[in-house]
């Protein structure tokens, strides 16, 4: 093995793993020229995918945001093969960042639909996924159980280069449990197939495995020649992660022919490249190894902090291999220079991880495995020839036994039965025919309700501001919109009048089919107060909708002109007025109060105690003015999320514990804010059914 870190090649990031090129910006800019133009369709997804994994290998917190923006839209245009490949996305920007939790959680929301719809090439490529993840942490028997699984499929249905791929993957785990020849066993395989497919990364990738096998058994010239051949073809990309992987383990072989110099000149090399491309993993790697060489030159302070430093990022991570290598290495440096007392502390906590990594339940589960595998394909090959005669020889029995029968049956129940099988015959077919004409009206009332209703959906969809509006005026931010039925009385509502941007989040009364028609008035009144009227203080805008809305539901019947229709539904909502220039707030509210963090402290300014619509002692509504600073974060809401039943007990969510879930998550990004509120609230409510429309905007200033 060579001393220090060894490299492991993980083909994960390998489809793309160059740096952003001019030609790769230029790519990037066309994408976002196009999305500007896109409806909320599949098409629109499709950009979103490809410009989420444009950024990963750069910019991989970009990478998780596009990626869940594609997901959501996928997920509500109904198309799951987006929805997953969006989550896939998502997963690799936290496996670059190295939040190995997030990346397999994601990676696992992907394979579940790719195995619904039955895509079995995507499947493969999420399997692949999460053993390489397991892979970095260390899991080696949980890595070889998906790779296998992985070249199951690739097997099945003829695709080359994803065969490759798990070769590749599974040669890694060899590698690290140091069984070296099947190591090379496995590498090699996948060498043949990148040949005759001419796959030049999958084909540099695995040239540098081959090294890492060769420089682990101590043949350093053979090692060094795979590392330059690798190199050759990774300088025609240009800069990227292989590249700093085959540019550090140049420098092992350097380092253990003594020519530091040279070893120390290509560890920066690499490093460069890992800071620049954000991998955390590698930038462990590149450190530890240049302090394991401060330890060979004597420069022992150096070689203390550059191994800690590398020990610091591998326990935050989670990479356990690294890990241990590099407490191994400071616990040498240690003994050196006479600090046995720390020596043997470090030491101890190596030998712990390596028991943990290299323990024989382990050996012999990575055996199983691989033998279960190799058997079940041979079974599988058996089986299917073996069927196939089985059903020929079923075939013929059973047209024999079906000819046989016929004949002597048949004649006895035409003679016996003829009249009672006609008479039944003529009455099951006008039971049946009056089922069927029933059955008929049924359905296509029915499809008239459900149509009408997605229709009503679509018009309710169209008075709501489109989201990348919110966006254009609010980058930080997020709409958590979770509809009761397929349409709703929550409705959110924005509009721009000069600097000021007004922006509401509203309930109205009842949900479902009312609620929408509620909702319409509501944002119709809206509109015409400010569009209108031009009002734009919230507590007079709320004054005014107030009046429409009443004009609206106390008009006299058309038909009875003596009387009045006298309706008693309305609106509660939260109103905002934020100058986008000054920061200054204005904000009005009817039973929804406004929650906002700053300096991590939350606050809460009251509502009025009185609904827009009919009420007995109508009083002004207030306008309430706040003077906003930079960071400060806004949260508009209705009551459907505080009162949802759910929880061990089957209660009410409540307002407090809302609150405290607001102030727990305002630390994370908005668009993470909105992902744990959302899954909160799925996990509170369980298997109980939604009571209400539940709307939450947040808004960073």
């Amino acid at each position: 093995m060579i001393p220090g870190r060894k490299y492991a090649i993980i083909v994960l990031f390998l489809t793309v793993t160059c740096c952003i090129t001019s030609a790769q910006n230029r790519k990037i800019d066309s994408l976002r020229k196009v999305l500007k133009t896109q409806k909320e369709d599949t098409d629109r997804v499709k950009t979103l995918n490809l410009l989420s994994f444009a950024f990963y290998s750069t910019n991989p917190d970009t990478t998780v945001v596009i990626g869940e923006e594609a997901s959501t839209l996928a997920l509500k245009i109904n198309w799951p093969k987006g929805e997953a490949e969006g989550y896939t996305n998502s997963g690799i920007g936290y496996a670059v960042k190295a939040n190995y939790p997030k990346a397999i959680d994601y990676f696992q929301k992907a394979l579940k639909i790719t195995e619904e719809i039955g895509d079995k090439k995507d499947e493969a490529l999420n399997l692949g996924d999460l053993g390489n993840v397991f892979d970095r942490q260390g899991n080696y028997p949980q890595a070889l159980d998906y790779d296998l699984k992985a070249l199951k499929i690739t097997d099945e249905i003829g695709d080359r280069q994803g065969q490759a791929r798990n070769l590749i993957n599974i040669g890694n785990v060899y590698e690290k449990q140091e069984d070296y020849s099947k190591a090379l066993e496995y590498q090699l395989k996948a060498l043949n197939i990148e040949k005759e497919t001419g796959n030049k990364k999958l084909e540099a990738a695995t040239l540098s495995n081959i090294g890492n096998v060769y420089g682990a058994q101590g043949n350093y010239s053979k090692a060094l020649d795979y590392y330059l051949d690798a190199l050759k073809i990774e300088n025609i990309v240009g800069k990227n992660q292989l590249m700093a992987i085959n540019l550090g383990n140049i420098g092992n072989v350097y380092r253990l022919q003594k020519n530091y110099p040279k070893a120390i000149e290509y560890y920066e090399e690499a490093l460069k490249i890992r800071n620049e491309i954000g991998d955390k993993n590698g930038v462990a790697i590149d450190i530890g190894n240049m302090g394991v060489l401060y330890t060979k030159t004597g420069k022992f302070k150096e070689a203390e902090e550059y191994l800690k430093k590398a020990i610091g990022i591998d326990s935050a991570i989670g990479d356990l291999n690294e890990l241990r290598q590099f407490e191994e290495s400071i616990s040498q440096l240690y003994d050196t220079t006479k600090r046995y007392k720390e020596a043997i502390v470090y030491y101890r906590k190596a030998m712990v991880l390596k028991d943990t990594l290299f323990n024989t339940d382990k050996n012999k589960a990575l055996t199983r495995k691989e033998l279960t595998y190799e058997f079940e394909k041979k079974q599988a090959i058996e089986k299917a020839e073996q069927d196939k005669k089985d059903a020929v020889a079923e075939a013929d029995k059973r047209r024999q036994t079906i000819i046989s029968w016929s004949v002597t049956a048949g004649l006895i129940l035409v003679i016996v039965f003829a009249g009672f099988i006609l008479r039944s015959l003529r009455i099951t077919s006008k039971q049946k025919q009056d089922i069927e004409e029933k059955n008929k009206v049924i359905e296509e009332k029915n499809k008239d309700i459900v149509d009408s209703i997605n229709y009503a959906k679509r018009l309710q969809d169209a008075i709501l501001p489109p989201l990348n509006l919110i966006k254009q005026y609010f980058p930080e931010s997020f709409l958590l919109y979770k509809p009761k039925d397929i349409v709703a009385g929550d409705f959110y509502w924005m509009e721009k009048v000069g600097d000021n941007i007004l922006i509401a989040a509203a309930d109205c009364t009842g949900h479902g089919v009312p609620g929408a028609l509620v909702s319409v008035v509501c944002s119709n009144a809206l509109n015409r107060t400010v569009k209108e009227f031009k009002i734009t203080e919230p507590g007079k805008i709320l004054d005014k909708v107030r009046e429409l809305v009443f004009e609206t539901f106390s008009h006299k019947d058309p038909i009875e002109r003596e009387s009045e229709i006298d309706v008693q539904d309305g609106m509660d909502i939260s109103l905002c007025c934020i100058n986008t220039k000054t920061n200054e707030l204005q904000w009005s509210g009817a039973h929804n109060s406004l929650i906002y963090i700053q300096n991590k402290e939350i606050k809460e300014v009251e509502a009025d105690k009185q609904s827009i619509g009919k009420v007995d002692k109508p009083f002004p509504f207030t306008t309430h003015n706040l003077q906003l600073q930079k960071g400060d974060i806004l949260y508009l809401f209705t009551d459907g999320y505080a009162d949802q039943f759910g929880g061990p007990k089957g209660k009410k969510l409540q307002y407090k514990q809302f609150q405290e879930n607001l102030l727990s998550y305002s630390n994370q990004p908005l668009s993470e804010q909105k992902q744990a509120l959302g899954k909160w609230f799925e996990d509170w409510k369980g298997n109980l059914q939604q009571i209400d429309d539940v709307l939450v905007m947040g808004i960073k200033v």
